[in-house]
């Protein structure tokens, strides 16, 4: 199972790129926003068509998938308002806004962020024989605008170059081994547990969209992002269509 590995360090190599570009280019907030609200459509579109409707099926009418998608809203919501109050509550600003909270916050913040999408990536490994590459690029387009986003509140914070990037690795090594941790953890696992897990995922990472990704993306990319949230909702559905 050592490609659900590989598949969840190339996801989260985004955040490296992310950060990296940061340090080349200066992008207008507006675009940022943008790229945050194709990034939400992708990933919306990769719960609907990779995680509840994979869940639905395997779950066969028992509720693992009600549950499920409750009990990963109640966990990033009670796990992001915790960060929130250590200080990690705009690890997402494309204005900055990071350099005023506290930097253990902001990594559990975005370690927190990645952790499901990245668990879910190796089930889909698991039970497909395959990853999904409509997830795959929804994780990997998410990951891109935060990491550029984060970086700059960071550096603003007063962390040095090497340290950011640093912690980039870091992320991307912890989302390798989230992925490989899904992809052998459930291996002998029931139906109903996937289903559980599955919508568990689900339900967390909808609940991060509307909670940070997709305020920030409004905030700062204006109403067009309505549009680029939609365009990037059919790019992913065309690509999970074609798998």
């Amino acid at each position: 199972m050592t490609a659900a590995l590989l598949w969840g360090l190339l996801a989260s190599s985004s955040l490296i790129l992310g950060g990296g570009l940061a340090y080349l280019v200066t992008l207008p907030r507006r675009a940022v926003g943008i790229i945050m609200a194709f990034g939400a459509g992708v990933l919306m579109s990769a719960i609907a068509y990779e995680l509840v409707e994979e869940a639905f099926e395997t779950a066969k009418g028992t509720g693992a998938l009600a549950l499920g998608l409750l009990a990963g809203s109640l966990a990033f919501f009670c796990g992001d308002w915790l960060i929130d109050r250590l200080g990690g509550d705009r690890r997402k600003s494309v204005s900055g806004a990071q350099a005023t909270g506290s930097g253990l916050a902001i990594v559990l913040g975005i370690v927190l962020d990645g952790i499901p999408e990245s668990m879910t990536l190796g089930l889909t490994v698991l039970s497909e024989g395959s990853v999904s590459i409509a997830l795959l690029a929804a994780v990997f387009l998410s990951n891109l605008p935060e990491a550029i986003a984060a970086t700059v509140g960071l550096s603003q914070a007063g962390w040095s170059r090497g340290r950011v990037m640093g912690l980039w690795v870091f992320v991307t090594v912890i989302s390798g081994i989230a992925a490989q941790v899904g992809a052998t953890a459930f291996a002998d696992a029931s139906d109903t547990t996937i289903a559980f897990v599955l919508a568990f995922a689900a339900g967390a990472i909808l609940t991060m969209l509307a909670d940070t990704m997709m305020p920030e993306a409004f905030e700062h990319g204006g109403r067009v992002v309505g549009l680029v949230t939609t365009l990037g909702f059919a790019v992913a559905f065309g690509i999970s269509a074609l798998e």
